[in-house]
Formats: C-alpha cells, sequence, structure tokens
C-alpha cells in the first residue's frame, strides 16, 4: 500500500471507494470476534417479528468496514485518530456496501498533521445508512 502524504491531500478531495458484501458467515464471524449474539444479526424468525424482512449487518462491524477504508487510505505511517459513525439505516446479508469519504479539513495542530473527513456506508439504493466522520495524523514528506 502508497503510503499517504498530508502535503498530498486536498480539501474536498474524494477517498477511494471501498466495496464490501457482507455475508451470513461473516455476521457469525463478527459475532464471535466482538460478542456480539443479538438474535436480529442471525434468527430470522425474530428479526421478521421486528419488521426487518431478515437478519441485519451489525452495525459495528459497517464502522469496522470504515476503520479499514480509512486504514488502507492513509498507510503504514498513518493514523486514526477519531472516528464517529451514526447508525440511520440498515444493511442485510448479501448486499453490496460501498464505503466512502471525502476530505472536509486539513490543518496542522501541536506538531501534527491532521486531516477531517465525513465518511459514510451507502446501501444498494445509494443511501447512506451509516455516516460519520474522521480525523487522521498524516506524515509529512519534509
Amino acid at each position: 500500500m502508497a503510503q499517504l502524504y498530508f502535503d498530498d491531500v486536498q480539501e474536498g478531495m474524494s477517498l477511494p471507494v471501498m466495496e464490501k458484501t457482507p455475508t451470513t458467515q461473516t455476521l457469525v464471524r463478527w459475532a464471535g470476534a466482538s460478542g456480539d449474539y443479538f438474535e436480529l444479526h442471525y434468527d430470522k424468525d425474530f428479526a421478521q417479528s421486528l419488521g426487518f424482512p431478515g437478519p441485519i449487518v451489525h452495525g459495528r462491524l459497517e464502522a469496522a468496514f470504515l476503520s479499514q477504508l480509512l486504514t488502507d487510505w492513509i498507510g503504514d505511517k498513518g493514523e486514526l485518530r477519531k472516528l464517529s459513525v451514526q447508525y440511520r439505516g440498515n444493511a442485510l446479508p448479501g448486499q453490496a456496501l460501498k464505503l466512502s469519504g471525502k476530505v472536509t479539513k486539513k490543518y496542522s495542530e501541536g506538531g501534527e498533521n491532521l486531516v477531517e473527513c465525513q465518511i459514510w456506508v451507502e446501501n444498494p439504493e445509494g443511501k447512506q445508512i451509516t455516516p460519520g466522520t474522521a480525523v487522521v495524523a498524516l506524515p509529512s514528506k519534509k
């Protein structure tokens, strides 16, 4: 992975797009890793009793996908400093999710080069179901 430098970032620039298609197996693995065994994420009848078409993807898994988007983008010498998301919709296993974002602010503070971003997960209909914000620290070429 190429290293991203503060010098190369411009406000308004888009982050690369990442696609994820979580499966029911992905949800089982996430439940085991995170300890989140809420029935909404694996029990079809339970999910339907709550008005969902079936099990839904864990929101924290979507946040983890966004973390991966950011850490892949910033490279090994970058650091993810803050991540905040809101859950405004649901994803279903088997749906292709699009993760992306854009740079909203670039500044230096306390000797660090910081970049603020808007980030999001889109469902196949193009609705942002998990919007958020992030701050990353990047090295300078100088």
